[in-house]
């Protein structure tokens, strides 16, 4: 059986043709047979060498030959909204972990996973940084403005 790859650099993601025909549901192979010149693999490797010799331009080709992972078209890409990477965010501001979560009241941990990319921030949490590269004055305006003690003197 013929083993297939993902290659992301520091992490090498195995998948077999069993493991795709058994998620699927049936138990027939999928993709015909391997060119007679492959390596006779065990199903549970990946020839690496192949992988890691070919060029940017070897590897951008097959990328567009395979039917199942097409590019994306311009006008895909168009609609694509842009992630906030908050520690762009905060490295542009010249803020260390602790004083920008302080500063705009993100738990330290949060931004910390965000930042290692543990954990990706939701559609509210993303709207926030946003927000923040936007204007971070306003933002830190409009927080000192809801402060316990303006709360505590309305109440």
């Amino acid at each position: 059986m013929v083993a297939f790859g993902s290659y992301q650099r520091g992490r090498r993601l195995l998948m077999n043709k069993h493991d795709i025909s058994s998620k699927r549901g049936d138990r027939e192979p999928i993709g015909g047979s391997p060119p007679d010149d492959a390596p006779n693999l065990a199903e549970d490797q990946t020839d690496w060498a192949i992988l890691e010799a070919m060029t940017d331009e070897e590897a951008r080709q097959n990328a567009l030959d395979d039917p199942d992972s097409l590019p994306l078209t311009l006008e895909q890409l168009s609609r694509l909204r842009r992630v906030p990477n908050p520690k762009a965010i905060r490295l542009a501001m010249g803020l260390s972990q602790e004083a920008f979560a302080r500063r705009f009241e993100i738990a330290v941990g949060t931004l910390r996973d965000w930042e290692q990319g543990a954990h990706i921030p939701d559609s509210t949490a993303k709207a926030y940084l946003r927000v923040i590269e936007a204007d971070p004055d306003a933002v830190v305006q409009a927080l000192g403005r809801g402060s316990r003690a303006d709360v505590s003197r309305s109440g």
